[in-house]
């Protein structure tokens, strides 16, 4: 890397495990910036009333679009005339009660999988990572066991052992959707203000607006740890996409004891989930160096994402399929060339970018080392990258794909989420949610963002803004 590192302030060693645990301090600037940003200063989301909605209205949206897509052939149901409300909504209710209910199956089967996830992460060797310095740490960088890869593998092994001997057949998965997201949704509150409670008595909040039901949304925590597993780096990997993956795998092997065959388009999806589970566990190493990890706290917004959120709504093209006659998304040869193609193409920009810019960061604190895990994308690290060096401290990437666009990943990956939909082609609407949620997400996402860019780097971030001219797309926007 070309220049000096002037955030380099300290070394120490860590004295219970020995591992080398470094101070990386930015300027004095940077630091009086940083303290701006890790105090609670204004509300997101609508503040305390509008998480409130969020929390509440969510888990009843899921479990309408899953009723709609069960039980409605996927049409977007609704009362027939104002006397029809008060019978419309028993019914829904008596959907959820027969079919959704937290049932012995579903709670045996999703604490089964956390507790293997748990026991994995902690016995499966992997690769130590060093993180971003974190403010709140006194720029402290902590160490992350990545060994999701392993992990993953291990779980595919085992269930495909499972399935085979008819201990645990993967089509139970999607036949028990319901109960599945009615545990999950348990879990994804449970933990959420179990880890609020905890937090505050143990006295580790950070960041704290004094609203009790905005603080259990946001979190109160920024670094849980169980041992040697980062609890909010373990939660984003190992439960969602393992489920939204086996969701998958459930329906494949649903229609295989149905009909005897695998569509394209169940076998598409089991390709996308394996891409987007993969490249989680291959490149694990580089969520440490992400604004979720250093920044972000373990709260509702995201224990409960990645519950029940993710792989309970994520995942509705598959629960459509598995459900419905192949005959109502049958396309034409040239149709699923063009669908591999476009998810393949998205998928290599998704994963390059989000490598390029977390290995760029690990060039810049001096720690990154080459990873052999499948599969290595060419332009995967960029040499000699440029960028700009910040008052701050930091630096901003201005090179590979980062020379086009401020979020070229987040293009890249609403792109698959959009093939997700377009799989089941015009069947239903329901499937879309997944890309049309996305969006707003990722929108959302990108203000918040770049106005905590634009407070910490300043100038500096002016002047990133005139060479990196283009948030999404290059050209359009």
């Amino acid at each position: 890397m070309p220049g000096a590192e002037p955030e380099l302030r300290q070394r120490s060693v860590n004295a219970k495990n020995g591992q080398l645990i470094r101070v990386v301090k930015p300027t004095e600037e940077g630091q009086k910036r940083d303290q701006v940003l890790d105090s609670h200063t204004e509300y997101e989301f609508g503040g305390p009333w509008g998480v409130f909605a969020i929390m509440t209205g969510f888990p009843i949206l899921m479990y309408y679009l899953w009723i709609c897509l069960i039980f409605y052939d996927g049409a977007l149901v609704h009362p027939s005339s104002l006397d029809d409300i008060q019978p419309f909504l028993w019914r829904m209710w008596e959907h959820i009660r027969v079919d959704a209910s937290p049932n012995a199956y579903a709670w045996k089967v999703f604490t089964g999988l956390i507790v293997y996830q748990l026991a994995l992460a902690w016995v499966v060797p992997g690769y130590m990572q060093e993180g971003l310095p974190v403010p709140s740490l006194g720029y402290k960088t902590l160490m992350y066991k990545c060994n999701a890869i392993g992990c993953i593998y291990v779980t595919m092994i085992t269930a495909a052992a499972l399935h085979y001997y008819n201990i645990f057949r993967m089509t139970e998965i999607i036949d028990n959707f319901g109960h599945l997201m009615t545990v999950a949704m348990i879990y994804g509150f449970g933990v959420s203000f179990f880890m609020y409670f905890i937090t505050v008595a143990t006295g580790n909040q950070i960041r704290m607006s004094g609203s009790f039901i905005y603080d259990v949304f946001m979190g109160a925590c920024l670094n849980p740890r169980l041992g040697p597993v980062d609890l909010k780096m373990w939660l984003e990997v190992r439960i969602p996409w393992v489920i939204v993956f086996f969701m998958s795998v459930s329906g494949a092997c649903k229609q295989y004891e149905t009909y005897g065959y695998v569509t394209p388009n169940m076998a598409f999806m089991c390709l996308a989930t394996w891409l987007y589970l993969n490249a989680c566990g291959k490149g694990e190493e580089c969520i440490p160096q992400t604004w979720d990890m250093f920044h972000e706290k373990w709260g509702f917004l995201v224990i409960f994402w990645n519950f029940a959120g993710v792989p309970f709504s994520y995942i509705y093209s598959v629960v459509y399929m598995a459900s419905h006659d192949p005959s109502k998304y049958r396309f034409s040869t040239p149709t699923y060339v063009a669908l591999y193609s476009t998810i393949l193409i998205a998928y290599y920009i998704w994963d390059t970018s989000m490598s390029q810019k977390s290995r760029f960061k690990m060039q810049t604190q001096g720690i990154f080392s080459y990873r052999m895990t499948f599969p290595q994308l060419p332009w995967g690290t960029i040499k000699d990258p440029k960028f700009i060096q910040t008052a701050h401290g930091n630096r901003l990437l201005i090179s590979g794909w980062w020379a086009y666009s401020r979020k070229p990943n987040y293009v890249a990956d609403w792109t698959m989420s959009l093939t997700w939909g377009l799989v089941q082609g015009s069947c239903s609407a329901i499937p879309y949610f997944y890309s049309v949620f996305f969006i707003v997400v990722l929108i959302h996402r990108c203000t918040r963002d770049f106005e905590r860019c634009a407070l910490k780097y300043g100038k500096d971030w002016e002047r990133y803004c005139s060479i990196v001219k283009y948030k999404f797309i290059p050209f359009v926007y």
